[in-house]
């Protein structure tokens, strides 16, 4: 890709100093509030997508930046081999509001994926290794993890490839039944896929592919690196379903932007990880769980239980899919709005708008003073903070419908 030609300084170094893999938009954010945005023109942006879901809290949340604050004037980090209050803290959050399991911190969702292959590899004690993937879905970009991922595009390059992982259709219970054999040993699932379209799946598919597991005795690895942390309307979606999974992993907003993987594991598979049932350190980061970005990732916990942003997100994201279906019925260029709780897709229909794309949407709200994200080709994605208020989302989704129109 070629580097974007600007006047702005800023840019013009990270054109000569960073590398070009992401296709940058030509503008510098220096500021950010609560669901706003400023760029380096003193241009302002309304924020319904926070960072990729990470900023789940909004920018510069004062109840963060106190706990960041704070921290940063006992301790930032010590290594692994000693005991610290923030993670400690943290683990007990996750496991409160989740299903009990014992956390292993690390940087990213993808690294957490990663964590989450090694220990169902040592669950399968050497005898089972394959983990079954579904189509469309995203894992992130290590070596093993952008094996799990079900889009092949992320793969370009990268052979010869890490083994082991097979891939079924989506929502499909005969499919993912059949693939299963004596060297299976887990399945990794987004109980919403993000990156795949926001794509819903039927009520009975978590807890079909929890029976499978039962059967075959797999781990059930739920990746809600998007998912997860209220974004749902719940504390981690698989909560929706019922049903509880074998491992959880976590990235995004568990660190409110700071960089935090969770691999959470329930009691029979988190011994694998027991240096005294391995051996000797089975998994390792230096500077996973660090104090500074555990403080923050545990007081998420606590203003999200204090100002009850769960029940918050339900009824505000079930707020935007009523009135973005309404906006449909008179407007081709949308032909369906899927979401749950603050995650929102809407399909579009390329034929009826001006638009070639769901990027070309995005760039035009963004030229209207407004931060959306997309996925795949034809999807807009919709991921405010769980702080977002009611007028900005009216101000937001007000600004879309007209840019879909082409009025915007």
């Amino acid at each position: 890709m070629q580097a974007v030609s600007s006047a702005d300084p800023t840019i013009e170094r990270h054109d000569r100093y960073m590398t070009l893999n992401y296709p940058r938009l030509p503008i510098t954010m220096v500021e950010g509030v609560g669901c706003r945005l400023t760029d380096s023109n003193g241009k302002h942006y309304l924020d319904l997508f926070s960072g990729f879901g990470a900023g789940v809290l909004g920018h510069c949340n004062p109840d963060l930046v106190a706990a960041l604050t704070e921290q940063a004037t006992k301790l930032w980090h010590v290594g692994n081999l000693l005991h610290t209050e923030p993670q400690t803290r943290l683990a007990e959050a996750i496991a409160k509001h989740g299903f009990g399991g014992r956390s292993y911190f690390c940087h990213s969702g993808s690294d957490a994926n990663e964590a989450a292959f090694k220990l169902a590899r040592l669950y399968g004690k050497g005898e089972r290794h394959k983990i079954i993937a579904t189509t469309n879905s995203f894992h992130g970009r290590g070596f093993a993890a952008m094996m799990a991922t079900g889009q092949d595009k992320v793969r370009k390059g990268f052979a010869p490839y890490v083994p082991g992982f097979e891939h079924v259709p989506y929502n499909d219970l005969d499919a993912m039944r059949a693939r299963i054999d004596d060297q299976t040993v887990a399945i990794i699932v987004e109980p919403i896929q993000g990156e795949g379209g926001i794509n819903i799946p039927d009520d009975g598919y978590l807890p079909g592919l929890r029976k499978l597991c039962d059967e075959h005795d797999l781990l059930l690895i739920c990746d809600e690196v998007w998912t997860g942390c209220g974004r749902t309307g719940k504390w981690f979606a698989y909560q929706h379903a019922g049903i509880e999974p074998d491992v959880l992993t976590l990235g995004k907003a568990i660190g409110c932007g700071m960089g935090v993987g969770v691999m959470c594991a329930g009691e029979r598979s988190a011994e694998c990880f027991d240096f005294n049932h391995y051996g000797g350190v089975p998994h390792a980061t230096t500077l996973g769980g660090n104090c500074l970005a555990m403080a923050v990732s545990a007081k998420m916990f606590d203003v999200i239980e204090r100002d009850d942003l769960l029940d918050r997100a339900a009824t505000l994201g079930e707020r935007m899919v009523g009135r973005m279906r309404v906006f449909m019925t008179d407007n081709p260029q949308v032909t369906q709005v899927r979401g749950k709780g603050l995650f929102i897709g809407i399909q579009l229909d390329t034929s009826k708008g001006w638009f070639e794309n769901a990027g070309d949407v995005m760039k035009r709200c963004l030229d209207a003073g407004l931060l959306i994200g997309t996925a795949q080709a034809n999807v807009l994605r919709l991921a405010p903070p769980l702080t977002v208020s009611d007028d900005e989302i009216d101000e937001g989704l007000t600004t879309l419908e007209q840019v879909i129109q082409g009025t915007g």
